[in-house]
């Protein structure tokens, strides 16, 4: 899909991953709303863009925030191409410590954001979606050897690409993180049923699991806890940027033939238990 244009639907977008995400698709020319419960941290960033992001306070767990910030994509920009969820939470927690048993409000509450959330949006962003037209998928544009590539894009019938941020964790998940890789592995598990249901409307469905990346979430971990997951990335040896997570987003968009996977962002990164 050409991002120049479009119109995508960035959830977390007041900070790390989902502001990145935003800056980067209105730098390639598309326009963003931008959804986040943090209203003053989104104006910031909305001020930043300019006039290419609209600003919408969204719960995603609530259906009636998110169908107002689609409703929001259409009346300001006449259309939804696709929905990049980067809207999530922590909650570590052990199942059986000291203090007794995990949490149980807290396990839900988890749960609720970051997939059942994640669901809230990419549902809405559908049907949203699904009722626009077609569009080129620019397959058929030259390629950097000179040479037009062989499939027409014209004939793709691509509608849109909805991107959900699972994690590392949904698959080496370490002590405390029950909750939150419970979480992430149902986001990742999505991603399949998802694709090959949407395929039929030529909606693409991807999924991105982060390793240990430099955003607020990260920041708000004890330091210990910050050093150790750092030290374990094999290359590079430091914490993945957010304009790095962005920057494959704009590729999943940009290239017709991602879809129905998870991809592993992540220096190489394999967490050890704890």
């Amino acid at each position: 899909m050409n991002i120049p244009g479009r119109t995508f639907l960035v959830t977390g977008a007041a900070s790390g991953l989902g502001a990145a995400c935003a800056r980067e698709l209105t730098q390639r020319g598309a326009n963003v709303v931008l959804a986040d419960v943090n209203a003053e941290a989104s104006r910031e960033i909305a001020a930043q863009i300019g006039e290419h992001a609209a600003l919408a306070q969204t719960d995603v767990t609530q259906p009636r925030d998110v169908q107002a910030a689609i409703d929001l994509a259409l009346a300001r920009f006449g259309g939804l191409s696709g929905a990049v969820n980067c809207a999530g939470i922590l909650g570590a927690a052990r199942i059986a410590g000291r203090d007794g048993p995990h949490d149980f409000d807290l396990f839900r509450r988890v749960i609720e954001v970051n997939l059942i959330g994640t669901f809230n949006v990419m549902r809405l962003a559908a049907a949203a979606i699904i009722a626009g037209a077609p569009q080129a998928s620019g397959a058929g544009k030259t390629n950097t050897a000179g040479t037009e590539n062989a499939s027409a894009s014209e004939t793709d019938n691509e509608r849109g690409v909805i991107i959900n941020t699972s994690s590392v964790a949904a698959f080496e998940g370490q002590i405390g993180q029950a909750a939150y890789a419970a979480s992430k592995g149902g986001v990742a598990s999505l991603t399949l049923p998802a694709a090959r249901e949407l395929a039929q409307f030529g909606v693409r469905v991807m999924a991105i699991a982060p390793g240990v990346f430099a955003t607020s979430m990260m920041e708000g971990m004890p330091p210990k806890v910050q050093e150790s997951l750092e030290s374990q990335s094999i290359f590079p040896p430091r914490l993945g940027q957010p304009e790095e997570f962005a920057a494959l987003v704009r590729h999943i968009i940009e290239n017709p033939m991602l879809n129905g996977c998870t991809l592993r962002l992540d220096g190489a990164v394999r967490l050890g238990p704890k």
